[in-house]
């Protein structure tokens, strides 16, 4: 069973909805405007909700996500909605099959899920590949105040009718990484409850690691703000926005 089967079916009901609104009015104030229908790619779209607020705002969207589970939910999603979408099954270690975009996002700290910097940069370098020149870039992370303080020892309990779950949440062993320790209790058809267990690991990194490895990959600027607001990041500020220009 993948990582994201069973958290695909009660994903939308314990993400917090109001992130959405504020990951499209982030990029709608960092996204150049222009009068043409530019191409964006949104890596880690999960069940595609984010997705359709792009394309509602103009986009012609491209979603990938690891997990065909979910992206079942997207396609279902967009379908409903009537907007022509396009979802893909991949990983972002290896953009080779999606072509060229004007705009790549990647949101909800979806980078910190990478094994090591080293497939951060990676990811960069993939990123940048599929870019136009002049394209832009935009992504979230944790920030080391996040993983380091707020985040070990976080409880999160939640109960409806037909599912339960227990998110706890725990310092790992390397620097500014923490790991997700996920129960669900999903009702079964014949009325009964089936316990499902997963782990997610996630890391990151400080502000100078994430320039090296832009600057690597060859992107010409970029900006860091913090918590969804165009200010500079504070001592407690607990999530990073890059906003990076090809």
């Amino acid at each position: 069973m993948e990582a994201y089967e069973i958290f695909a079916k009660v994903y939308d009901s314990i993400m917090d909805q109001t992130l959405y609104d504020r990951w499209t009015d982030f990029s709608l104030r960092h996204l150049p405007k222009t009068s043409q229908k530019n191409k964006l790619l949104e890596l880690a779209c999960g069940t595609g909700i984010q997705s359709l607020y792009f394309a509602e705002a103009g986009f012609d969207v491209t979603g990938l996500d690891l997990s065909a589970d979910m992206l079942k939910i997207a396609e279902n999603r967009a379908s409903s909605a009537q907007k022509q979408i396009v979802f893909k099954q991949g990983n972002m270690l290896d953009l080779s099959q999606v072509g060229k975009h004007d705009f790549v996002t990647c949101y909800s700290d979806s980078l910190c899920y990478m094994q090591d910097e080293g497939d951060v940069g990676d990811v960069f370098k993939e990123v940048y590949q599929v870019l136009n020149d002049g394209g832009v870039f935009i992504f979230d992370v944790h920030s080391t105040y996040q993983t380091d303080e707020h985040y070990p020892g976080f409880s999160y309990h939640e109960n409806a009718d037909d599912f339960a779950m227990l998110w706890d949440t725990y310092a790992d062993t390397a620097p500014h990484s923490i790991v997700h320790e996920l129960t669900f209790f999903l009702q079964d058809e014949d009325g009964r409850f089936t316990r499902y267990d997963e782990v997610h690991e996630e890391r990151t990194y400080d502000i100078l690691t994430y320039d090296i490895l832009l600057e690597q990959a060859g992107f010409k600027s970029f900006r860091v703000y913090a918590d969804f607001e165009d200010k500079e990041p504070e001592k407690d500020s607990l999530r990073w926005f890059f906003v990076a220009e090809k």
